[in-house]
Parts: structure tokens; sequence; C-alpha cells
């Protein structure tokens, strides 16, 4: 085996800010590999929002001690600890050291964790949030399917309740918000082999198309007036309103939209902040319906091996069937990040942005 090289090349964010601040550079030192844990050599690293919630200052920096693999609920005033960062949260590639006997080197696997934006991401112990790769799985599909599949799966298992696989348009009324982005296309997907009624919306006609191609049995331009929005989601469901709102978009929809369409005893779930960050509600607003609100975080719902390899086996089971697929908007070099944090933010894309480490 060959022997580990000492530096390696990543993306530093020295300060918050915009793409700008994104720095590709060579250098870097290689993590050393301590008791149970393990070195992988990554190949495709996932883009997501999260991503720029850090670069911008949003969320909180991890501190260098801090195993947490996704602390999205640590919100900031301006930090300026734990900088400069190198960001990421999810990638795929091969183990080249490990101290762990359960990932063995030369494996193949896809992973959650802080510090991805780089040639080399040390893994600790317990390894809950890595899974060894099956062969019929490439890393580029995995990574594309990792972050975004296990949140639209484990939303709709444990945060809105829908087990039943019934059969096309025998289960609840949906509506999932930028239906054609990352994790809003993977809701479509699995919510269209669980059975229910998906409404969706996406900004203009390449997007609508694309929702309605997923598996969208109506779909609803979000780049209409909201008060159009709304008279269509009701006009769709019979004004009767729908039973889960899966809103990755925040500010812009949830006071407005959600709470208008949402249906008696229904479930409001907010995931994201694409728009910016939800305000604080008044409870009051959610008493005539009696709504529930929801703001999850995967993570929570794998914390344990078992609940991991749950999801993971039923996520590449999918995949692998075919059932559902990875929708790759692009593949950029690592070092034109900064395109990609422009491209995503833009709201232009669709399916999910990588990141080639060569």
């Amino acid at each position: 085996m060959a022997p580990m090289p000492k530096t390696m090349f990543g993306v530093v964010i020295p300060r918050p800010g915009g793409p700008d601040v994104l720095e590709y550079k060579t250098g870097l030192p290689v993590p050393s590999l301590g008791e149970g844990q393990i070195l992988v050599r990554n190949e495709y690293v996932g883009v997501n929002y999260i991503d720029t919630y850090f670069r911008t200052g949003l969320y909180k920096p991890p501190s260098p001690s801090s195993n947490s693999n996704h602390p999205s609920t640590q919100r900031l005033k301006r930090h300026p600890l734990s900088l400069p960062l190198i960001t990421g949260k999810e990638a795929a590639g091969t183990i080249t050291a490990s101290s762990h006997p359960s990932y063995p080197v030369g494996s193949r696997v896809v992973y959650l964790a802080d510090n991805t934006y780089a040639q080399y991401t040390l893994l600790t112990f317990p390894l809950t949030q890595a899974t060894i790769l099956p062969a019929s799985l490439t890393p580029e599909t995995a990574c594309a399917a990792y972050l975004q599949g296990l949140t639209a799966l484990t939303f709709i298992r444990e945060a809105a309740g829908i087990t039943q696989q019934l059969g096309i348009s025998e289960g609840p009324w949906t509506l999932v918000h930028a239906a054609a982005g990352g994790t809003g296309s993977m809701l479509v997907q699995i919510l269209a082999v669980m059975g229910a009624k998906i409404i969706a919306t996406a900004g203009g006609k390449q997007k609508c198309e694309l929702a309605k191609k997923l598996g969208a049995g109506w779909v609803v331009d979000s780049s209409l007036p909201q008060e159009e929005v709304i008279r269509q989601v009701k006009e769709i469901t019979n004004n009767k309103g729908v039973d889960v709102i899966f809103d990755g978009v925040g500010k812009a929809t949830f006071g407005t939209v959600d709470l208008d369409v949402v249906a008696r005893k229904g479930t409001i779930i907010v995931f994201g902040n694409a728009s910016g960050a939800v305000e604080p509600v008044d409870l009051f607003r959610l008493m005539p319906k009696n709504i529930k609100i929801m703001r999850p975080s995967m993570p929570g719902y794998i914390t344990t091996p078992e609940e991991k390899e749950t999801f993971t086996s039923e996520l590449f089971d999918l995949l692998v069937t075919g059932k559902i697929h990875a929708n790759i908007h692009q593949i950029y070099p690592l070092k034109n990040v900064a395109q990609a944090h422009i491209d995503l933010e833009s709201r232009k894309t669709t399916g999910k942005l990588l990141l080639k480490v060569e």
C-alpha cells in the first residue's frame, strides 16, 4: 500500500460571506488516524443548502472538539470562532486508513459528517452515519441520493407518519414545495411510491414538468402570485386542504401559503430556509384547524445503528430497484465550488449538485 500523503487540497471558509469567500487551497494537513476512526479519500461531495448557511454565518460552525455530524440546529449570532472552516456535510469515497474493524481499508462508503469539501475526511466512532456501499451502487449515485434521500424518507415515515403503500393517489393529500430541488425531488418520488396524493410547487415551466415526471399528480407554478398558488391548491383538494406539507422554502411560504392551505388536523413540516428562516409563530394561529408544526432534523431519526440500518437499507433498495433515482443537476470540479453555491442559491437548479474530487 502506498504511504499516506501528509498534505491534501480542500476548500476553506476563512470568514462568513458570499461564494467569493470559498478558498480552494493545497497544502492542508491530512487528518491523523486515531482509535476507532477511518480516513476516507473522497470521490464525490454533495452540495447542500446547509453549506451556504455555514458559509454565510446563519449556522454556527462546529467547534474543533465537536463530533456532531449535522449541527443544523446551532443558530448564530456571528461567530467568528472555529474559523477557518472546511465545510460540507456528505461525501462518498474509499477508505484509505482504518482503525475500526467494521470498516476495512478499500471499502467504498457514503457518509454524513463535517469537513467534506476536501480530499480526505476523518470519521470518528461511533460511525452511525457511514455506510459501506453495495456493489450495485456507485459512489456518484450514493452521494447524490444519500442525504436528501434519507431526509425525505425519515420525514415521510417519522415526521409525517406516512407508512402505507397503497397505490397511486390513495394516500393522504401532500404538498411539496421546491419539488424540483434535491430534497423536493426525493420527497415527490418516495411519496409517489407510497401512494400519496402529491401537489408539487416549483418555479417555472421546466421545473413543473420535472416535478410531474417525478410523480406529482398536480403541479403549481410557485412563481405565480401567492394568492393564485393558494387558490389552485384549494381547488385541487376541493377545499379540503393538504394533510401534510413539506416546506424547504421557509419564510416565503410558511406564514402565507402553508397556514392557509393546510387541512384541519394537518401537519406542516418545515425543514429548510431557502427564502430565509421562519419567523416566530403566534400559536393561536394554529387553533382554528388544530394544526401541527414540526421542524425536524434527519440525523435525529438515525441516531442508533439500528435506525440508520433500517432507513439506509430501504433507501438503497428504492434506488437499486429503480423505484426512485438520483436526479443530478451538475457535477463541478471541487475547485469550482463557488460556482456551485452561486447556482444553488439562484434557485435555477433542478436536483442534486455534486463536487468531483480529483
